[in-house]
């Protein structure tokens, strides 16, 4: 059966009488959700950090609701990625670690499976003009490209990184340019690739269509290489280095968030629009990021790692006279949940079977928050938990198979060796700086059941 025919209009999760009669009497909203990349656990000033100027992303969560206990799907690009547009974990949804570039994967055969339903798909069938702007890193296969996976339209480059000027992905070799225009190759040499993100998504804003919108917006920032504009170098020239380059390229990405909302305003849009915003995971300590440069705040790890600094994330949604404004949401969500959370809000409907997230519509409205107990399950690199880095949480308990910590400060205290099972209580530990796996053994082995249950499930 064909992929889109596989959409199973069987009706939406039940949202209550009162958020169903609300939402569907409204025409359906746009939708804009924004991955940022490489963005630390802490690392905008709605979040608590203090030397960082994010005023667009804060209004955001001031006009919306901010997410305290937000996980990614995966501690890694690709991973994440899959889960966000899927709504499935990202080995549920069939990718167990980056997609590897075309020089290195002769096959093409790495990156999303094309059977997999994405948002865009969801969106496309139920009437929506779809566009990716930004970053894909989900394929390089015909048949795993966006315009393939549901996208309408596609500006932006397949691989995880490029520069942002000459939008070449310089790499271990051969560097190659890549910035296409859907399935084209196109050339903007010394134009500065967050700007040339602004100007396609006002443009399809300013668009008048019958059509709602879906805008999936994979920016490339923070992740390296750092390229703020000199504008936020000048305002940080006396923060140290390398939190300076980091923190210009943080504010130049909230600036431009900027550009876009007031385009929105500009067009009488704002109101109709919904708008989900968090990153990809934890920010990076790789050689390439000059070895840090992100605020993980009390939580462990980063960029790769399990731990909390590599999974626990930013994340706001805003949609107006729907979702509650200036809210602290404390209870654990994922971004596998915006898959069903965006289906409810616009009506689309989906066969539910393999989805993992959880509608949060009605755990968003006001007097109605306080949603079940979650179990979450991470795992990375393979479908193999003995050499795989793995973790599972339920409610305050949280273990980790093979555990990762990315900092480079703190790793060569873990002792792999003598904790490949690492058991934290987070609401006493949430730097999870001590293995209780020899205290709670029994809790050890309840949590270790859950994992390979959920191992079984997920298995290809």
């Amino acid at each position: 059966m064909g992929k889109l025919r596989r959409i199973a209009f069987i009706g939406l999760v039940a949202l209550g009488s009162v958020v169903t009669e609300t939402v569907l009497a409204q025409t359906k909203p746009n939708v804009i959700v924004i991955l940022a990349d490489d963005l630390g656990t802490i690392d905008l000033n709605c979040y608590g950090s203090d030397d960082l100027a994010t005023p667009n992303l804060d209004r955001l969560a001031s006009i919306g609701v901010r997410f305290t206990q937000f996980y990614a799907v995966a501690p890694v690009c690709s991973p994440s990625r899959a889960g966000l547009l899927t709504g499935k974990s990202n080995l549920g949804a069939g990718l167990p670690g980056n997609v590897p570039i075309p020089e290195k994967d002769t096959g093409m055969a790495g990156g999303l499976p094309s059977t997999e339903i994405t948002m865009a798909e969801l969106l496309k069938s139920s009437g929506y003009y779809t566009a990716l702007v930004g970053k894909w890193h989900l394929g390089h296969a015909p048949d795993k490209l966006p315009n393939a996976q549901g996208f309408d339209y596609f500006f932006g480059h397949q691989r995880g990184c490029i520069d942002n000027y000459s939008h070449f992905f310089f790499w271990s070799g051969p560097n190659k340019h890549d910035l296409f225009q859907n399935e084209k190759e196109v050339y903007r040499p010394g134009e500065y690739f967050p700007d040339l993100m602004v100007a396609e998504i006002n443009a399809i804003i300013d668009q008048e269509r019958s059509q709602p919108f879906f805008i999936y917006w994979a920016a490339n920032i923070p992740h390296y290489p750092y390229q703020g504009t000199q504008r936020w170098l000048d305002y940080y020239e006396n923060v140290a280095s390398p939190r300076r380059e980091y923190a210009a390229f943080v504010s130049t990405l909230d600036e431009r968030i900027g550009q876009v909302i007031r385009k929105l305003e500009e067009t009488g849009q704002l109101e109709n629009t919904v708008i989900v915003f968090q990153s990809d995971h934890g920010h990076s300590y790789e050689e390439r990021a000059f070895w840090g440069g992100g605020n993980s705040g009390p939580y462990r790890g980063g960029k790769f790692s399990m731990f909390e600094g590599g999974i626990r994330v930013p994340a706001i949604i805003s949609y107006p006279g729907i979702v509650p404004q200036g809210v602290k949401y404390d209870a654990v969500a994922s971004g596998m949940d915006w898959f069903p959370t965006i289906a409810a809000i616009t009506g689309a409907k989906y066969e539910h079977q393999g989805v993992e997230g959880v509608n949060l519509l009605p755990f968003l409205q006001e007097n109605h928050r306080d949603i079940p107990s979650r179990e979450l399950h991470w795992q990375t690199g393979s479908y193999d938990d003995s050499v795989s880095s793995w973790a599972v949480r339920k409610g305050d308990w949280k273990l980790l198979g093979n555990p990762v910590d990315s900092n480079p400060h703190q790793d060569a205290d873990l002792k792999v060796n003598e904790n490949r099972l690492f058991l934290v209580h987070l609401p006493s530990d949430v730097g999870e700086e001590v293995n209780l796996a020899g205290e709670y053994p029994e809790k050890v082995a309840e949590l270790l059941v859950l994992h390979k249950s959920w191992l079984d499930s997920v298995q290809r």
